[in-house]
């Protein structure tokens, strides 16, 4: 009977992996039709969403029946009820890469992203893609939330400046993915601290100090 239990404990693992991987996997193609105006790729983003959308189903239903059927307490307890929340924050990272794959689309055949601020946002996906690739580290996840903040309000600072000759519509598409790239830093955040939850029953929060981990 554990042995079945532990089974599909890792059946719920596999899937959050599967899920961080398909989100880092979105938030790279995303960026890449923003900056080429690849209609292609950008819809293909958007179809692939639906696997992580179903992933999160699954994981949701999956976590429930669990709960209910074995009533499991301690780590097993905490496995189930950090997969719940993960996969939420997983699903919504998701949404954010279609929503930069839809920028990418509503402006095509132009780039959304003024040949000035490129570089920004190249870093701004760079910075995305690291970030979910280093979610079992609530360290390096802190310090890449960081790096994320800092682009944000450079971004602002350019776009408020009264050397910005582009327009109102240039400016909003880059407030908007701007905004995009901060909120799926935050939930990767999010996902990070969970799994210090996960291993060590011990809660992160915002601005506490890093701590070492043993």
């Amino acid at each position: 009977m554990r042995e079945h239990f532990e089974g599909e404990l890792k059946e719920i693992t596999d899937q959050m992996i599967e899920m961080s991987r398909l989100v880092g996997s979105a938030i790279n193609r995303a960026t890449t039709a923003l900056l080429d105006a690849d209609l292609d790729l950008a819809e293909g983003v958007i179809a692939a969403d639906r696997r992580i959308d179903q992933l999160q189903v699954d994981l949701e239903e999956k976590s429930q029946e669990l709960l209910i059927r074995q009533q499991p307490v301690a780590r097993d307890l905490r496995v189930i009820l950090t997969a719940l929340r993960m996969g939420g924050d997983l699903e919504r990272m998701g949404d954010l890469a279609v929503h930069l794959a839809k920028l990418a689309r509503l402006r095509y055949p132009h780039s959304a992203i003024p040949p000035e601020l490129r570089g920004s946002v190249v870093q701004m996906g760079q910075v995305a893609e690291r970030i979910v690739a280093k979610t079992g580290s609530v360290i390096a996840s802190r310090d890449i939330d960081d790096a994320m903040d800092s682009l944000h309000r450079n971004l602002f600072r350019v776009l408020l400046s009264d050397e910005w000759t582009l327009g109102v519509e240039a400016a909003v598409d880059v407030t908007l993915c701007s905004r995009y790239y901060e909120r799926f830093a935050d939930h990767a955040v999010s996902v990070a601290r969970r799994v210090i939850f996960l291993v060590t029953g011990e809660r992160v929060y915002p601005g506490m100090e890093p701590m070492t981990w043993g």
